[in-house]
């Protein structure tokens, strides 16, 4: 963003709602829910590998802290790094009626001047979620947050996946659109577009590849919530918690990694610099 045994990192386990530390509501869950498990399992297992309770965490992009606040929760220390001095007004209030303002911070800033405000090599864990879109040098971006990373941290990447917006467009019928999405090489659909660059699969990895981390496994996100009719989900006794379980069971399948809204890497760094 992750959630595997062999690798423990290969296949998110669905839970019910009661059972998920995910603090945001059901809908929401259909966003967050694949990448929420996959990094709260890579987590768990870079702090027993750390021998410490409390692992020290960035968030490049965070916002008002969709992740950060909950990572939080599960007792981690939270560093936001994030151009909007509003999301982090927001993120600041959010931390704060979480009960985990102590251990949230936020700094104004991006990814593409990251060691300006935040320390090389500091933290255990690195999430870059909803940045490479936007960002003028992607393989910048995937550089500088693999260079905040202690060794054997663990590196959660997600981004706009093309497969996904071509099949949006075709299905609302715009097909001139959706082939104009296929042939860009930005993955772009047209001029009023609000998503500067989408990724494939083999293009994000290929961003990590030769960074110094190993690419632990690739997940499909919102395979089918960004199509499936909301009414349908809302008023369908047991929809929602089926589509959870169909998510999470089709986001490791590289099948559906085409079609899918976003792309989930999850990375750990190697162990010793230049292993």
């Amino acid at each position: 963003m992750s959630d595997p045994t062999h690798p423990p990192a290969s296949r998110p386990q669905p839970q019910s709602t009661s059972q998920r530390s995910d603090p945001f509501g059901p809908r929401a869950s259909l966003r967050t829910s694949v990448v929420w498990e996959v990094l709260k399992a890579a987590l768990d297992r870079r702090a027993k590998a750390a021998g410490s309770q409390a692992l020290d965490v960035l968030d490049t992009g965070g916002g008002s802290g969709n992740f950060a606040v909950p990572v939080a929760r599960l007792g981690h220390r939270v560093t936001v790094v994030d151009p909007s001095p509003n999301a982090l007004f927001a993120l600041e209030r959010r931390a704060a009626e979480a009960d985990v303002a102590d251990r949230v911070r936020g700094v104004q800033g991006d990814v593409s001047g990251l060691f300006d405000v935040v320390e090389r090599g500091g933290y255990d864990a690195v999430l870059c979620h909803g940045v490479l879109e936007y960002v003028e040098e992607p393989e910048e971006g995937v550089r500088n947050a693999v260079g905040a990373l202690r060794p054997g941290g663990v590196l959660s990447l997600l981004a706009a996946g093309l497969g996904g917006a071509v099949l949006a467009r075709a299905l609302a019928g715009h097909f001139k659109e959706a082939r104009q999405a296929l042939d860009d090489p930005a993955g772009r659909w047209g001029d009023a577009d609000p998503v500067p660059r989408r990724f494939t699969a083999e293009q994000l990895t290929r961003l990590v590849a030769g960074t110094g981390v190993d690419v632990a496994a690739v997940h499909g996100v919102r395979v089918f919530a960004d199509q499936v009719p909301g009414a349908l989900v809302d008023t369908e006794p047991g929809a929602l918690q089926e589509l959870l379980k169909l998510e999470a069971a089709a986001a490791e399948l590289p099948a559906f990694h085409a079609v899918a809204t976003q792309l989930h890497v999850l990375g750990e760094k190697h162990a010793q610099d230049g292993a």
